[in-house]
């Protein structure tokens, strides 16, 4: 009885250190938690982007095809990407992992594998940041084609 009374409670303590926000895991250089501890309600990072679908038309089925979403922070507060998710494994976002000051632009690459795919492929990429609201989406589409051999 002690001995799993006693385990628990070491379960207990190490699951409650493993919480922590996404905002404690991103240090700035000034050992700030990205620039956030300052932010208020009035001062908001922004999310502007050029585009927020891309349509890559007709490609063969095994091509690997990527595009850009650029995007201007016109918030006035340091913007922050916790996560970037495709909808499935064959797309791939690569994101800006350090802080993106308000003005200042990034990008977002977006990958798509249409191996094993076939048809109208409808993607999306959830970007997940300290905007309100906290999520984007960006939507890519394309039409698979098996090739003639």
């Amino acid at each position: 009885m002690k001995k799993s009374l006693l385990f628990m409670s070491i379960i207990g303590v190490l699951s409650f250190g493993a919480c922590t926000s996404a905002a404690d895991k991103i240090e700035g250089n000034s050992g700030n938690s990205a620039g956030l501890d300052d932010v208020d309600g009035d001062k908001l990072p922004e999310f502007t982007f050029d585009a927020t679908s891309h349509d890559f038309g007709q490609i063969e089925q095994g091509e690997v095809v990527t595009h850009d979403f650029t995007f201007t922070n016109t918030g006035d507060a340091p913007l922050v990407i916790t996560s970037a998710r495709g909808s499935c494994g064959c797309t791939v976002p690569d994101y800006p992992k350090t802080p993106v000051a308000p003005g200042e632009s990034g990008v977002i690459k977006v990958s798509f594998d249409s191996n094993g795919r076939d048809g109208r492929q409808d993607k999306t990429v959830t970007l997940t940041a300290n905007t309100v609201p906290n999520s984007k989406i960006l939507k890519i589409t394309s039409e698979v084609i098996i090739p003639n051999n």
